[in-house]
């Protein structure tokens, strides 16, 4: 699912996932931000050991829910809701405490607006990805994907889907069958390490992850598969039917549409655009 994100504050990167309808922050992303401490972790795990030792109900706060690490792997992390931060704060020196509750405020706030208007989201979304760069015919096909995603998300929780796990397992199969790569080594092609994987395809990229996902909901909503090895099977045969047309299109057009271009470069050059233009 794709409930995971990352928010920035003052240009660090604080990675954050939707937890019972509200989002969630890595703790240990907060403390980087707030101190500019090297290694982020272990100012966290001294901090709630003072705190457990104090007895302060602070770290009850916090949650383990699973996060992308540099390796693109997901772990659990400890994680606390605008709540828990706000309480979190108080404990941590720093002159960046009081900017960082307007922003956490302000982001938590906004969620509950996605809540009761989840056109709000999309909207949101839409709007990053154009001060990003990305061109409007780009987001549109960036925007169905998320959409096709989330049906097929939905769809894998009817079957008996349950495990972050079973998710991935079941992605690398569509991937793996589509593009040839599963998504771990397709981000290791691209040079990607903590970032979307779909954020960094081309049209054609987007296009062909869509047909296969979209083709293993169909089947797998007639079918109705009620095993995991069952709808590993569907996900690969869903796969199948995009790989097959990826690579007759490749044979159409003379190359690979697996490609190791990520958007990073674009982005860099925008940057060197924007540098010069001043």
């Amino acid at each position: 699912m794709e409930t995971t994100k990352i928010a920035l504050f003052k240009g660090r990167q604080i990675r954050k996932t939707i937890y019972k309808n509200e989002w969630w922050f890595s703790v240990a992303d907060v403390c980087e931000a707030l101190t500019d401490s090297v290694d982020a972790s272990a100012y966290w795990r001294k901090l709630k050991q003072r705190l457990t030792e104090e007895g302060s109900q602070v770290v009850t706060f916090c949650h383990d829910l699973k996060l992308p690490a540099s390796d693109g792997k997901n772990y659990e992390t400890d994680c606390a809701n605008t709540e828990g931060m706000f309480r979190l704060i108080q404990s941590i020196p720093s002159p960046k405490a009081e900017p960082f509750k307007r922003w956490l405020a302000k982001v938590g706030y906004e969620r509950v607006q996605e809540i009761e208007d989840p056109e709000l989201a999309t909207k949101r979304t839409k709007l990053l990805y154009k001060l990003k760069g990305y061109s409007e015919s780009w987001i549109e096909k960036r925007m169905r994907g998320i959409a096709i995603r989330e049906e097929l998300t939905d769809e894998w929780q009817k079957r008996g889907v349950k495990e972050q796990k079973e998710y991935e397992i079941l992605t690398a199969e569509i991937s793996n069958a589509t593009f040839g790569v599963t998504p771990s080594e397709y981000k290791k092609l691209k040079g990607l390490k903590r970032q979307n994987l779909r954020d960094h395809m081309d049209d054609l990229e987007l296009i062909f992850n869509m047909l296969g996902e979209r083709v293993t909901t169909e089947i797998s909503q007639q079918e109705k598969p009620n095993t995991f090895v069952k709808n590993k099977k569907v996900a690969e045969r869903g796969g199948n039917v995009a790989g097959n047309a990826r690579k007759q299109t490749e044979k159409e057009i003379g190359r690979s549409v697996v490609s190791s271009k990520n958007y990073l470069k674009v982005s860099e050059r925008l940057k060197q655009l924007k540098a010069k233009n001043k």
